[in-house]
């Protein structure tokens, strides 16, 4: 994909949070987006219309993360709760509350069939929850980090997750057995390549890393922006060409993933980026921000 191609054009503004919007995910087909945040609100939206289609209310305080089934029909959300909310999407009614972490929830996401959501959390665990048993215990808990687990990404056997601690774990589920990659900087975000090969890590250190997954060997570094003390994302391309991120001063940033140069960053928000999330197929993305909205950006 050429430079030209990445999405610096906004074309809607999705407003209706009050307050900071700490996350903002595409669905899988990319036709739909969800945002949570400080409201303690669950937003679904058409972003390509501007359109709000319905808001999930249930979270007791603010929601810090969301994820929804490749169907459309689940979806899963986090936050300042302590539990893990599984939701029906179109009624909007809360199937279960998975309840274990002692302390603020950070990260969600679903495995690919659906049966299992795993979260990350500020008691130094990763839990996985079984969504179709009628059980609120976790079917797994693992706790042997020495810090704050700040995200998690799934495989078909493996979870992998990012924490304080400066390392980022992978976890093999049929094997039982761990790899951890140690980056010496607290790991904030963690996000994996299209093809599954590599590791994006952003890093409170304003560095954002990607690991070889197989041989844990770091390729490369990417800088300019300002990361030092909010949970952010970044995430590559739909190609895998470019690496994506926000910034605390409201920029976002591309940078070519071979050579690590800034190839365009731009003013998207009014205060910090907290969340991207690239389109699937298509030359588009989704910016949210502590200012309140989320930004469609095309090519």
């Amino acid at each position: 994909m050429s430079v030209a191609n990445l999405p610096r054009t906004e074309s809607n503004v999705l407003r209706g949070h009050e307050g900071a919007v700490l996350a903002a995910r595409f669905n899988a087909n990319g036709e739909y987006c969800l945002s949570c945040g400080k409201d303690r609100t669950i937003r679904l939206w058409n972003p390509h219309r501007g359109l709000h289609i319905k808001t999930y209310k249930s979270h007791g305080r603010e929601v810090r993360d969301v994820h929804v089934t490749p169907d459309n029909s689940k979806l899963s959300s986090c936050g300042g709760d302590r539990q893990v909310f599984y939701w029906d999407v179109a009624t909007g009614r809360v199937i279960r509350k998975f309840r274990g972490h002692d302390s603020e929830v950070n990260a969600v996401k679903f495995n690919e069939y659906a049966s299992v959501v795993v979260s990350a959390g500020y008691d130094r665990s990763v839990r996985a929850w079984d969504c179709r048993s009628h059980s609120t215990e976790p079917i797994q808990i693992i706790d042997n980090f020495l810090d704050s687990v700040m995200s998690v990404c799934l495989t078909k056997t493996e979870i992998i997750a990012g924490s304080v601690d400066g390392t980022v774990r992978t976890f093999d589920i049929r094997m039982g057995r761990e790899i951890s990659d140690n980056l010496g900087q607290p790991v904030n975000c963690i996000s994996l390549s299209n093809d599954g090969n590599c590791v994006l890590a952003g890093c409170l250190d304003s560095t954002i890393r990607l690991l070889d997954r197989s041989a844990g060997e770091l390729l490369q570094e990417y800088k300019g922006h300002t990361c030092k003390s909010f949970k952010m994302d970044c995430c590559l391309t739909n190609t895998d060409a470019h690496v994506t991120g926000g910034s605390e001063d409201g920029y976002i940033y591309f940078w070519d993933l071979v050579d690590a140069q800034v190839v365009s960053s731009f003013r998207a928000h009014s205060s910090v980026v907290t969340s991207v999330s690239y389109h699937p197929k298509d030359d588009c993305m989704i910016t949210a921000s502590v200012d309140g909205t989320i930004r469609v950006w095309k090519s």
